[in-house]
């Protein structure tokens, strides 16, 4: 019998509320990775706290995961690639690369044209941010009102706070540029870098109080940066609570073994945006898994384990 075999679309966040005491959901929403059966179905895997995953790798390389149309704030088609070709841009081939309305974004404010559908979403009201992750290093960033929370949440902040709210998604290109340029602020991390830091974080204060004061000093500078469509705004934003664990400071190791070739399996404890605290069977010790290496991949699911590696507990 033939395992079904899936193409990973990566790992995305439903929309929790943030925890709080008296919240229904306190752990603040749950991470799921997005599955594409032969058929063109989606399944989404939960991630949760004890959690077993087990896959092998079904295919060589990376498949194109098609492309999206953008008719609202609220909606949207996803279009499967027609050719099911490598992926040769990111996730995407060529074709998918050059139709997905999701790649004029980027350009919308300074002047670029855009499809009737993609213009509504941009002109919803938008969110400034700074995150902060688990090695110290920080990032600008834009949420649209309707993922305000999941967007956090998929970038795997350890600390955030948003810091303007804008008329639109002009508007909010436009700060965040400014804050690169004015501030020194970068707009990206790259998410081997997310992952790496997560096998040694800093102290959860730290990155809050570093945090703290990097959107305290952007505050300042949109509050006399002048011009309209936007206001300052100081909301902390929470993470969510299955994330607590991934970034605490603790002794703990990268996984060892490529996610692109052969048979893996684990028990996931904590996750942070795409990135996954998991043990080994047979194993005490903690290993950092970035699942976000898995997307566009083909797998097949099943009871498969990876192996042990022979590694010493660092001496304090």
């Amino acid at each position: 019998m033939t395992d079904t075999c899936y193409l990973v679309h990566g790992v995305f966040w439903d929309a929790g509320p943030a925890r709080s005491s008296d919240s229904a959901v306190p752990d603040g929403g749950r991470p799921a990775m997005r599955l594409q059966d032969p058929d063109g179905g989606f399944t989404d895997l939960p991630l949760d706290a004890g959690t077993r995953l087990g896959f092998r790798l079904a295919a060589a390389g990376k498949t194109c995961l098609g492309h999206h149309l953008v008719h609202g704030p609220a909606d949207r088609d996803h279009v499967l690639c027609p050719d099911r070709a490598p992926a040769v841009k990111g996730s995407q081939c060529e074709r998918c690369f050059v139709v997905d309305d999701s790649r004029l974004i980027h350009d919308f404010h300074r002047g670029g044209r855009v499809p009737p559908g993609l213009r509504a979403y941009l002109m919803q009201p938008h969110w400034l941010y700074i995150a902060t992750f688990a090695n110290g290093a920080s990032k600008v960033g834009t949420a649209a009102n309707l993922r305000k929370w999941q967007r956090l949440a998929e970038q795997g902040a350890v600390a955030a706070r948003y810091v303007a709210r804008a008329d639109d998604g002009r508007v909010v290109r436009n700060l965040e540029d400014l804050v690169t340029r004015d501030a020194g602020i970068p707009q990206q991390m790259r998410s081997a870098a997310k992952a790496a830091a997560l096998a040694g974080p800093a102290p959860a204060a730290e990155l809050d109080a570093r945090n703290s004061r990097l959107a305290a000093d952007v505050r300042a500078l949109l509050a006399g940066a002048g011009g309209g469509g936007f206001a300052v705004v100081d909301e902390q934003w929470q993470r969510p609570g299955l994330s607590d664990a991934v970034c605490a400071p603790a002794a703990r190791h990268a996984y060892p073994h490529e996610l692109g070739t052969g048979a893996h399996g684990f028990r996931i404890d904590s996750v942070s945006g795409s990135v996954a605290l998991a043990r080994l069977d047979g194993a005490d010790l903690e290993f950092v898994v970035n699942l976000g290496q898995l997307k566009g991949r083909t797998i097949a699911l099943g009871d498969h384990g990876s192996g042990v590696p022979a590694v010493q507990e660092a001496l304090f």
